[in-house]
């Protein structure tokens, strides 16, 4: 690459045309990401319509996560090689057909296999943009990664109210079909304005990256990698708990599912200020500092929940909850870029959003075994504080390996 090419490319990183995309970007996520939580808000209706317990009627939200950690490497890997338009159509026309198939579901195993391609087609709206958005920045690369992984808690803040609203005036299945129309007649218009890929994005960020990154942490590349997910599936079958069975829980405890609709917006909607705060830590101690600061508050979080089930003190927590871990997932893409070569960023970030996946999708449906077989949500705390004391354990060893130095990495 020549010195011009070169120059050009390094202009347009940090720039307007930059946070123009990562605008861009993030609505994306606002869109696509309803894949993630409409099926939580139909929990209840789904169970009592398909007449299966819990941990079945948690099914459809595990299938969901499925469809979308393996959509993240999937398409995270076609973003790497065709750039992020393609894989944000792709999702568009998956999350029409998904939930289309939704709406018309004749029993629950239906429901669940349609599921799994509106999980897939949520996929484009994070990690692949979440890692398109990191070629775009250098010195404020934390907060834009957080920024675009908002987009994921934004769609939580803004749909779990507007779906229950329309969920109990029109019903869940004609809730889907206009989920779906909606879903491609924005999306679709605005890949196009993400066609643009940053000119010679993959030598700039390989000359960008941090100094000696690569001899910091004395594990290989493979290790690592498989590190991080065996955090991601820790830290997430945790973050699951309240995400998934928080509607249910008010339920159980007398409140009303709408109450329990406003709490996990406002728990997402925490989670928002959570990511941007994030971003800024990031840019100054690193993503694994960050993602051991946001582990240990979602463990604090957890045992809140434990101690108190007052309406008020359900929803203060929930705003807790939200802020004590919005920053942990976009905290991995942080790593990943800060450990692999950039080149690689789509699929490797793919990878260990799949790890994220699998473990939110494992702690939704745990949760709902738990409580079929307890009868209530204690035990499904205890359970998730668990799994978290193994994700700050990952983490702080990893971090006290960083920080000894003199660690160099070995070949994959």
């Amino acid at each position: 690459m020549n010195a011009g090419t070169d120059s050009y490319s390094q202009d347009h990183l940090d720039s307007a045309a930059s946070w123009m995309r990562l605008a861009v970007s993030a609505l994306v996520g606002a869109v696509g990401s309803v894949g993630m939580w409409s099926v939580v808000v139909v929990l209840p209706a789904v169970q009592a319509e398909f007449g299966v317990t819990r941990a079945d009627a948690s099914l459809p939200f595990t299938s969901a996560m499925m469809g979308f950690g393996l959509g993240n490497v999937v398409m995270g890997r076609l973003a790497d090689r065709f750039g992020i338009t393609l894989p944000v159509i792709c999702g568009a026309c998956a999350l029409g057909l998904g939930y289309a198939a939704a709406g018309l579901s004749p029993n629950l195993w239906f429901f669940v296999a349609a599921h799994f391609l509106v999980g897939m087609g949520a996929a484009a709206g994070f990690g692949p943009v979440v890692a398109d958005v990191s070629h775009w920045f250098l010195r404020r690369r934390g907060i834009a990664v957080a920024v675009a992984a908002s987009g994921n808690y934004l769609a939580g803040a803004i749909w779990p109210p507007l779906l229950q609203y329309f969920v109990s005036t029109s019903g869940w299945r004609l809730t889907h079909f206009g989920i779906g129309v909606v879903c491609v007649v924005m999306l679709v218009p605005l890949s196009l304005l993400l066609l643009r890929r940053q000119p010679g994005h993959d030598h700039v960020a390989q000359s960008a990256a941090p100094a000696g990154s690569f001899a910091r942490i004395g594990l290989s590349p493979r290790a690592l990698q498989a590190l991080l997910c065996v955090a991601g599936i820790a830290c997430c079958v945790a973050m699951a708990m309240p995400q998934v069975h928080i509607v249910a829980y008010c339920g159980d405890l007398g409140y009303g599912v709408a109450r329990g609709a406003e709490m996990l917006s406002i728990m997402l909607a925490s989670g928002i200020v959570s990511r941007i705060a994030s971003g800024f830590i990031a840019d100054r101690i690193g993503g694994l500092g960050t993602l051991l600061i946001g582990s240990f508050m979602q463990m604090v979080a957890l045992a809140l929940y434990l101690l108190f089930d007052g309406l008020m003190s359900l929803y203060i927590i929930s705003a807790l909850f939200g802020l004590f871990q919005g920053g942990i997932v976009p905290s991995y893409a942080l790593i990943v870029r800060e450990f692999f070569p950039p080149r690689e960023a789509g699929m490797r970030v793919g990878v260990v959003i799949f790890a994220t996946v699998i473990g939110m999708a494992l702690g939704g449906w745990m949760s709902g075994l738990i409580f079929d077989v307890t009868g209530s949500y204690a035990a499904a705390f205890v359970h998730g504080i668990l799994w978290n004391m193994l994700n700050l354990a990952i983490a702080g060893w990893l971090l006290l390996r960083v920080r000894g130095g003199g660690y160099r990495m070995a070949p994959a």
